[in-house]
């Protein structure tokens, strides 16, 4: 996987304040840096990784992070660092194997914005948006929506209807989605590439609409009712890195 560590995104490819109609700075600092370790001896270890890195976004004002599960499964630390670089702790509230969400619960005060949450259905082919990793402005990539259509992968896992953007985003794991309103319209999955013998690099992102409605505390274990556990029936053990993964 790859690392976050000390990096930019080329200026030309990064959004600009003007061209927005919300707040870029404050939707960006949204989006939190994610680290995991898991057991060496746990189910995906050797297929994902012990150490995995990559992104979250805080979708409630306790600290409740939406990120993509591959990063969270089977995790026993969590470490979430804010674009200031706060680092709190959190523990694992659940994956989904369907949709392919993670959600994670700081355990300590984040006190960074929350990213509304819209509904990617109003972006269409061709929109622009925002795929933010943490970081700020500097980490997040201006994007236009090049394709929606059914994505499936090898390992037994179907979206109805993904998300596909470009640029890429270079660590695009648990990465925003980030729509001309300033909401949160997907996160961001894996890296594939587009076309044949001039192909690009282009991001696969989870439709956030794909979402439980609600995310209140008190309905977290009933309407996110995931369980790691899950993954063993869900995923083979073929290799699933094909696509490769931030």
């Amino acid at each position: 996987m790859s690392g976050q560590g000390d990096w930019k995104i080329p200026a030309s490819v990064q959004p600009k304040a003007a061209d927005v109609r919300y707040d870029l700075e404050r939707a960006v600092s949204a989006v939190v840096s994610l680290s995991t370790r898991i057991p060496e001896d746990a189910f995906t270890a050797e297929v994902l990784g012990t150490e995995r890195a990559g992104n979250g976004v805080v979708i409630r004002e306790d600290g409740l992070v939406l990120t993509i599960g591959y990063l969270v499964t089977e995790a026993d630390t969590v470490w979430l660092t804010t674009h200031d670089g706060r680092s709190v702790p959190g523990h694992v509230m659940g994956f989904d194997a369907a949709t392919g969400f993670g959600l994670v619960q700081a355990l300590g005060r984040l006190d960074v914005p929350v990213l509304p949450l819209g509904d990617s259905r109003s972006l269409k082919v061709g929109d622009r948006a925002v795929v933010a990793g943490a970081g700020g402005r500097t980490r997040a990539v201006s994007v236009e929506l090049v394709a929606r259509q059914e994505f499936a992968g090898y390992w037994e896992y179907v979206l109805d209807e993904a998300l596909f953007t470009a640029p890429a985003h270079p660590h695009w794991g648990g990465t925003a989605l980030i729509g001309p309103e300033g909401n949160l319209l997907g996160i961001g999955s894996l890296q594939l590439q587009q076309g044949g013998g001039s192909a690009r690099a282009i991001n696969m992102v989870v439709p956030i609409e794909l979402r439980p409605t609600e995310t209140t505390r008190a309905m977290v274990s009933t309407i996110w009712p995931w369980r790691i556990g899950s993954l063993k029936s869900t995923w083979s053990e073929r290799a699933v890195t094909t696509a490769r993964r931030a």
